[in-house]
């Protein structure tokens, strides 16, 4: 990974350098967690922890870091010093990549000496919040979408290349089967798909001669762009050119509609095609969609059998970021907590306990003190490093979309309703918990507060 020991907040590093003043390099525990559910939503998808993992255990600032933070006057030399040596040696505790978690949940713990754990905080919020909030919006479209298949098309819209390459890999572990972007199949190994553009279809003379260009270039692989000048008539060039293919032994694998009435059109399309004998070609979606446009048009009995997604899931364009927070709960061995009004924090190292039915379904969730044993619980929070260094290798990103499949699959469907939130999964604290909170209350209230 690239030096990103400077992919920082300013008081993250102010902070640090108080501490070091202060001699303050006693084990701080902190966690990350989302505080509220964005509108219509019931559930997050854990995802960017195998990132997150490789910037801790890279952690360390270079010389030009060193110089850059030396010539910016802020910060005395022996502090530089030691961020010179810095290196992360915590352990860290978290939800795997591809399993459900809800609100006020730990998704990742982090101990180490508090400087470590603080200077942290703006990489691990960056990092896990986009990846979670894009395979939390790519779960949407797919659960929308039904059995039929979704392509990440959302690169050329994303916020930067590095939000490109990680919404490839969220929409991945969300359910999505593949993405446009090149680089991140290479990188991660994704399957990648493609079509055309219209610029293709109008550099030539006419639609039908592009057509014909193509399916010699790539005749085992041919899916038509038909709505560059009239789709039904795009539809009727199709048929003629995958009679030509059959002639030649190679099937039209589909065609591709990228505007106008999807509901309306596609059914025309698919009249054509079974008329054509083309009754197994397929018909693939692109242009504006997310899991309400999918809903809509499937609503409405639109033909289609794949959807590009782009824009709208690849900036999660109804809630574009998660309300969630790195927040101190232990420090020299005490609990601490936040009485911020609507932003209090729970106090203590964590577990996260998940009840499921006889059935399998997912029942409830119990948020634990970390050393808590809960009979028929399954502890969510994993050991993920230890002194620094990840306790074993990631998950295939496949395996980690058939871990979201699998909980995703046993999740209520009230649970996973696109429309607005009509409900939230049970989520409770722990009575040892309960009580730590409310011990730990009365101590700030009485030592803050002046409260008897």
């Amino acid at each position: 990974m690239e030096d990103l020991a400077l992919f920082t907040d300013l008081y993250e590093l102010t902070m640090a350098a108080s501490y070091f003043d202060q001699r303050m390099f006693e084990p701080a525990s902190f966690s990350l967690f989302i505080r509220n559910y964005p509108p219509s939503r019931s559930y997050f998808v854990s995802a960017g922890l195998d990132e997150a993992l490789y910037f801790l255990e890279d952690l360390r600032f270079s010389p030009d870091d060193l110089d850059y933070l030396g010539e910016s006057g802020l910060f005395k030399r022996d502090f530089l010093s030691y961020l010179k040596k810095l290196r992360f040696t915590g352990e860290v505790y978290a939800i795997p990549e591809g399993r459900l978690f809800f609100v006020n949940e730990p998704i990742v713990e982090v101990t180490a000496p508090l400087i470590e754990a603080q200077i942290v905080e703006t990489f691990l919020i960056n990092t896990v919040g986009l990846q979670t909030m894009i395979a939390t919006k790519a779960s949407r479209c797919v659960h929308a979408a039904g059995s039929r298949k979704l392509v990440d098309f959302s690169m050329r819209r994303t916020q930067g290349t590095d939000a490109g390459m990680k919404v490839a890999r969220a929409s991945y572990i969300g359910g999505f089967v593949g993405t446009s972007n090149v680089l991140a199949g290479k990188a991660f190994g994704l399957p990648i798909f493609g079509t055309m553009a219209h610029s293709y279809v109008t550099s030539f003379e006419s639609e039908i001669e592009a057509f014909r260009a193509f399916t010699r270039s790539f005749p085992d692989n041919v899916i038509l762009l038909i709505d560059t000048y009239d789709t039904l008539s795009g539809a009727e060039k199709a048929v003629e050119v995958a009679k030509e293919m059959a002639q030649q032994g190679v099937d039209l694998k589909g065609v591709r509609l990228d505007s106008g009435d999807m509901a309306r059109l596609s059914k025309e399309v698919r009249r054509i095609l079974q008329k054509g004998g083309l009754g197994k070609t397929m018909i693939f979606a692109s242009g504006g969609f997310d899991e309400f446009k999918i809903k809509k048009v499937l609503d409405e009995g639109g033909d289609i059998d794949s959807f590009g997604v782009g824009t709208k899931m690849g900036v999660s364009a109804d809630a574009p970021y998660v309300d969630m927070a790195y927040k101190l709960v232990k420090y020299n061995g005490h609990p601490v907590l936040k009485l911020s009004p609507e932003k209090q924090t729970l106090a203590g190292e964590k577990q996260v306990f998940r009840f499921t039915t006889s059935k399998g379904k997912l029942r409830r969730d119990i948020i634990a003190l970390r050393d808590e044993r809960l009979e028929d619980g399954e502890p969510l929070l994993k050991k993920v490093m230890r002194e620094g260094k990840i306790v074993k290798q990631s998950s295939s990103l496949s395996r980690i979309q058939k871990i979201f499949q699998d909980e995703f699959s046993r999740l209520e469907d009230r649970l996973k309703s696109i429309e607005r939130r009509r409900c939230e999964y049970p989520v409770v604290l722990s009575p040892k918990l309960k009580s730590l909170q409310s011990r730990t209350i009365r101590k700030y209230k009485r030592e803050e507060l002046g409260e008897s």
